[in-house]
């Protein structure tokens, strides 16, 4: 082959792993895995400790935490601690008062700030055998921490264990999803498959549990929890496991512009793990090293791929097609181009589709320009 079908071939080999075949894959070996038999609740619960660290208003901290109270969780078991990233006293009288309960406490986030600073103070305060970690913006359903609780406590193996993100687009009898929403639909098999066959590449944010026994201080400036705690359990021996039914429904809609700067952020803090947990790049020393490339390196090389793809597709073709229909081709090609953007409804799908993977590939590119920056400092 030449030089340019090589630089097609393997652009496009990698890109149909990352994508198509690396998932398709992992999510049919754990379906061959067989069925678990139902995990049946421990004769006796452990105690837990939800925690939040935010820096939102009284009320929406206030609201999260009647949230994780009304879990179907024995309420003598059940407190909650909030790290709040603004320390003054008066603020955090106001959100005790709010809250309503002396089963939560408020404390001031670390003086470094940001959202490691908040969560390792908080931890700090709790006293439950269990911590369970969300955000503000998400509610959890009723069983939530109960299933959570309940994988962990009956599976030695698991040091963490994720539940299930949902997007508005996921609520029964919802009509048409967003590209992102469409992303999390198959994200969240890809996790559940990953965690079957031996733990999952991170979970999310919003919804996740684990021991605190194995609580490990985070780096305050860390961008990504989420991932640098499982993928420090992973690297100690532990697993983590997936729930596709311990769910947390965010209510938010975003736009392909408010997806780009969540994504800039996320994509980050990948690079910030690399350089701070560098032991997960080394196969001898990360089990799911195989399911980390794939799932987290790979993906930050997709507009990269891409444009190899593309340049390697039109070096063939310069070499391959004779000059004398070389118009010919392009002429024809443009043709299709317009007979499909001519229907208004292949329009508007063609325009929304390509919109969003425009602003999801350029946040990569800024991604990739923070992490060779070493620029840490992401948050909105």
């Amino acid at each position: 082959m030449t030089p340019w079908s090589w630089v097609t071939v393997t652009s496009a080999a990698l890109l149909g792993w990352t994508w198509f075949v690396y998932p398709a894959a992992i999510w049919v070996i754990a379906r061959l895995l067989g069925s678990r038999a139902l995990r049946s609740e421990p004769t006796r619960m452990p105690s837990v400790t939800a925690i939040v660290a935010s820096r939102d208003g009284v009320d929406a901290i206030a609201e999260r935490v009647a949230d994780f109270l009304c879990a179907d969780y024995p309420p003598d078991l059940l407190s909650v601690v909030v790290g709040v990233d603004r320390r003054t006293p008066e603020l955090l009288h106001a959100i005790e008062v709010a809250c309503g309960t002396n089963k939560v406490r408020v404390v001031a986030g670390d003086a470094s700030g940001g959202k490691g600073a908040g969560l390792n103070a908080a931890v700090r305060e709790a006293s439950g055998d269990v911590l369970v970690f969300s955000d503000v913006q998400q509610r959890f359903a009723a069983d939530t921490i109960r299933r959570l609780v309940t994988g962990l406590a009956t599976d030695d193996r698991l040091g963490a264990i994720g539940g299930a993100l949902q997007l508005p687009g996921d609520a029964p009898g919802t009509v048409g999803r967003s590209p992102i929403e469409w992303y999390w639909r198959i994200e969240r098999q890809l996790r559940w498959a990953e965690g079957r066959i031996h733990s999952a590449v991170g979970v999310s944010g919003s919804v996740y549990a684990m021991w605190r026994r194995d609580w490990i201080p985070m780096p305050d400036q860390i961008i990504l929890d989420d991932v640098w705690l499982p993928m420090r359990l992973v690297l100690a021996g532990k697993r983590v496991g997936y729930d596709l039914d311990a769910k947390a429904w965010d209510a938010r809609s975003t736009s392909a512009a408010e997806e780009r700067v969540r994504k800039v952020r996320t994509l980050t803090g990948n690079f910030q793990l690399f350089a701070w947990l560098p032991a997960v790049l080394l196969p001898v020393v990360n089990p799911i090293w195989v399911q980390f490339v794939s799932h987290k390196v790979f993906r930050l090389l997709t507009p990269w791929l891409a444009f190899a793809f593309a340049v390697g597709l039109g070096g063939v073709a310069m070499e391959r097609v004779p000059s004398s229909t070389l118009p010919v081709v392009l002429a024809s090609l443009g043709v299709i181009l317009l007979i499909v953007a001519v229907p208004i409804r292949t329009r508007t799908i063609a325009r929304r589709v390509i919109g969003w993977g425009w602003s999801l590939q350029t946040a990569v590119i800024h991604a990739t320009v923070n992490g060779v920056r070493g620029r840490w400092d992401v948050w909105r």
